[in-house]
């Protein structure tokens, strides 16, 4: 069973930054796709940013740009640098590793909420 625990939350004014890491108990992130998904009050949860085996990154339209997911393998932790925040980025964040053929695994997830 593989855990992951995420960390780097918080509240931020506009315009600020945060950097999201989400720490596993093995080295799942190095062979296996991930990403972080966002669930905002009243809304489903949606995904955000995602980090091939390859390293190759795709990001959601809103968030291009703006935000920056990275993996680094010696501490098997996965990131995402959040830069320009925007209230409308106000959410509860969740990183997601989702090995083929297995069970995906998902943080307790992270709050994240940007004042205007």
């Amino acid at each position: 069973q593989v855990q992951l625990v995420e960390s780097g939350g918080g509240l931020v004014q506009a315009g600020g930054s945060l950097r999201l890491s989400c720490a596993a108990s093995s080295s799942i992130f190095r062979f296996n796709p991930a990403g972080w998904y966002r669930q905002a009050p009243g809304k489903p949860r949606g995904w955000v940013a995602f980090i091939a085996n390859s390293g190759a990154t795709t990001y959601v339209g809103s968030v291009k740009g703006r935000f920056t997911i990275s993996r680094d393998d010696a501490k098997n932790t996965l990131y995402l640098q959040m830069n320009s925040l925007k209230p409308e980025d106000t959410a509860v964040y969740y990183c997601n590793v989702d090995p083929p053929g297995r069970a995906e695994y998902w943080g307790q997830g992270i709050q994240v909420t940007v004042a205007s």
